[in-house]
């Protein structure tokens, strides 16, 4: 997915690509290396100030198009895609860095300037030494920047310089004086010119006023990651199409697992990276702290790996990748540039870690005063509810959100459990209420929303196949939490190729006679109810002739035998079916089409902004980098990478709402924060055992290490390895051939 959201903005990323093909296309690129190293602009330059993509988020009063810096984020997303030569990326910087100025006449003429097609520059605070000393009603400006990329053909540049107080004093410098020289140096990146930029008592007195330094540099931050996210979409695009059709050994290479699961890989670290850059962008409405938590992160995930993942789609491609004629190595060298523009990953690491010791990112969607009256009767519900108590122990275990009693009562009557659900059990609530519903039960922390549990995956499929009298029968209680369910899926041979379950339904009088043997069951032991899938037909096709079974968990016939994992506790159950009847009214639909229910009870879903990280699974590392000593910085840094990754995740659950609540189908998402919450699970808790020493030798220790690390593994295989999830995002996402 891009960077926009909206149809506005996704048709103006493709009026960008367009606009390259005819103008711009890569042949000709290859063809103007020396000039657009020696600063020269394109011939077709005019022809892009006159559609307007390098001004799009200046005002019109100034000759822009009065769009939003995301909007222009996705411009420069989609130059970077088509590999657009030239300083549109510094142009679009120098003018977003320009707007966080005070409204004064040298803010409008610099502005004015750059909507009329003046290529322009920001030097910020940490990219140069630059020392400006008043003279009368002027300044004057001396010093040198870092390498910059479009300094050569930059006609106006933005300079941070410090005063005598040491002061910041953002000046408008013309490049063109004779006090002011560019030297040009050979630049990594050869589609943008590379230079630096020396003044000696430079007399300028263009200066702006109001503009924060930290502000400046989250906002150039956004601007290159949504530079980078293109290229990542680049990689995952022709790689894709690569792996569709080159042969080797006789077989087209895309069906290979191994090439399978790395194009995969970099589906999901270039959706990552697009989350990452969309929230860094949007960020800069909201507060300093969280605009700089957004950006760090973005450079985190969306920037400074990007070399990497650049690398691995050259990797894919072969020894063709390494030559000239391709041109993977054109987009590889421009990330590396990019990458190294922002100065030192361990650094923003650390800083995104010393933020979020204390706070985290707030991706809460404003919904404003939207569905006024239903919001107002869910808080009626909630202050009700928080009046009541639960005084009763959950069935499923002994966690707040399974107590029973009245309050939990309360809100299921409500139907505030599975809003989602049709009436009377829920709401038949759309992306929209369901987030009120998360807004107002997150106002009140002290109410413990009530949990389904496994139920939650269960129910879904009683509601579509189950005659009404059964419904009935069991979703009231379970919403209660009067019932538990357990899920009697996987078998010793049928465990992520579920299809290939062997445990037989014979057709009896009045009902089924089954037999077989489950495992990794959870909660079998508590269970009232199970739902049970069984083999009813052996001659049809191995996904057609499955049941889809409610089994009393009473019934006669079944034994359940616990399962002790490697944290010493039984978790887990096998269930032994022996001669177990089930009446006919217990079987859900058709009974050769329980897998299509089973596949339904795997994919539910809610719409949730948190849904993909619920809990804090840095929670010891972040103590750790909280306290000083030795290995603080180490820590901080281990914990920013995390958060990274983190809440790019969280963004991409954002940006899925913000879809939703558009109107628009779901997407890969899920899919994509799946594999992704199994690579964040490894790696929190491999960076906490590193920083944590010699306390991970005891097995009860505060912060609590080793405990949490040894349930790891029921998390990291449930629900479907990761490997088996690479094997569904490059076949049914990506289009990959099976065979």
């Amino acid at each position: 997915m891009t960077l926009g959201l909206t149809a506005e903005q996704q048709e103006l990323s493709d009026a960008v690509g367009q606009f390259a093909a005819r103008h711009a296309p890569v042949a000709a690129t290859r063809e103007s290396f020396g000039a657009l190293a020696r600063g020269e602009l394109p011939a077709w330059w005019d022809a892009l100030v006159a559609n307007g993509f390098h001004a799009v988020h200046l005002p019109e009063d100034v000759g822009g198009q009065g769009g939003q810096l995301i909007d222009s984020a996705c411009v420069l997303e989609a130059a970077a895609k088509a590999l657009l030569p030239g300083p549109l990326l510094p142009t679009v910087a120098a003018g977003a860095v320009a707007l966080q100025a005070d409204p004064t006449p040298a803010r409008e003429a610099l502005l004015s300037g750059l909507a009329a097609g003046r290529p322009a520059l920001v030097v910020l605070p940490g990219n140069g030494h630059f020392h400006a000393r008043p003279d009368g009603d002027h300044w004057l400006v001396s010093g040198a920047s870092d390498v910059t990329a479009g300094a050569c053909s930059a006609e106006v540049i933005l300079v941070a310089a410090r005063n005598p107080d040491d002061d910041l004093v953002w000046v408008s410098v013309d490049p063109g004086k004779r006090t002011a020289t560019i030297e040009s140096v050979e630049g990594t990146d050869i589609v943008t010119d590379v230079g630096r930029l020396r003044l000696a008592d430079h007399r300028t007195d263009e200066v702006l006023t109001g503009i924060d330094p930290e502000r400046a540099e989250c906002v150039v931050v956004g601007l290159v990651a949504a530079t980078t996210a293109g290229i990542t979409q680049w990689c995952v695009e022709a790689v894709t199409a690569h792996l569709r059709i080159r042969e080797q050994f006789g077989k087209v290479i895309g069906t290979f697992q191994a090439l399978q699961h790395s194009a995969a890989m970099l589906l999901i670290n270039s959706e990552l990276a697009t989350a990452a850059a969309w929230d860094a962008v949007r960020a800069q409405d909201e507060s300093l702290d969280q605009h700089r938590i957004a950006a760090a992160g973005a450079a985190v995930i969306a920037i400074s790996p990007v070399p990497d993942l650049v690398l691995d789609a050259l990797t894919m491609f072969g020894a063709i990748g390494f030559t000239w004629e391709h041109d993977v190595h054109l987009y590889w060298r421009r990330a590396i540039s990019l990458a190294a523009s922002i100065g030192h990953a361990n650094r923003w690491a650390r800083r995104l870690g010393r933020l979020t010791c204390t706070q985290q990112r707030d991706m809460s969607v404003n919904l404003g005063d939207a569905d006024s009256e239903f919001r107002s009767w869910v808080a009626q519900k909630l202050d009700a509810a928080l009046q009541l108590r639960n005084d009763q122990p959950g069935r499923q275990g002994d966690y707040e959100d399974f107590k029973t009693g009245p309050q939990r009562t309360l809100i299921a009557d409500a139907g505030l459990i599975a809003p989602h659900w049709p009436p009377p059990w829920g709401l038949d609530a759309g992306p929209l209420r369901q987030l009120i519903i998360d807004d107002e039960f997150a106002k009140r922390p002290e109410l413990v929303r009530p949990s389904l549990g496994i139920a939650e995956w269960i129910l879904p499929s009683v509601l579509r196949a189950a005659p009404e009298d059964l419904q009935e029968k069991l979703i009231p209680p379970t919403q209660r939490g009067e019932i538990a369910w357990c899920q009697l899926f996987s078998e010793p041979a049928a465990g992520s190729d579920l299809a290939a379950l062997t445990t037989r339904a014979t057709k009896v009088e009045d009902g089924w006679n089954i037999n077989g043997h489950k495992i990794w069951t959870s909660v079998a032991q508590r269970a009232d109810y199970g739902a049970l899938l069984a083999r009813t037909d052996p001659a049809a096709s191995k996904h057609r002739g499955i049941g889809y079974f409610i089994l009393d968990m009473r019934t006669p016939g079944i034994e359940i035998q616990p399962i002790k994992t490697a944290t010493g506790e039984a978790h887990f159950n096998e269930v032994f079916l022996t001669d177990v009847f089930v009446p006919d009214d217990m079987l859900l639909g058709d009974p050769v089409g329980g897998w299509n229910l089973a596949i339904a009870t795997m994919a539910e879903e809610r719409s949730a902004i948190s849904g993909y990280v619920k809990f804090d699974r840095a929670a010891a590392l972040r103590r750790i980098a909280s306290e000083a000593g030795p290995d603080r910085e180490d820590a901080l840094r281990a914990l920013g990478e995390l958060d990274a990754y983190t809440n790019a995740i969280r963004a991409l659950g954002v940006r899925e709402t913000i879809r939703l609540l558009d109107g628009q189908p779901s997407g890969p998402a899920s899919s994509i924060a799946k594999v992704a919450m199994n690579v964040l699970l490894r790696r929190t808790f491999e960076a906490t055992l590193q920083m944590t020493g010699r306390l991970a030798m005891v097995a009860v220790s505060d912060p609590p290490i080793v405990e949490p690390y040894l349930h790891l593994p029921a998390e990291l295989i449930g629900g479907g390895t990761r490997e088996i999830q690479l094997n569904i995002i490059a076949q049914m996402i990506l289009g990959l051939p099976r065979k």
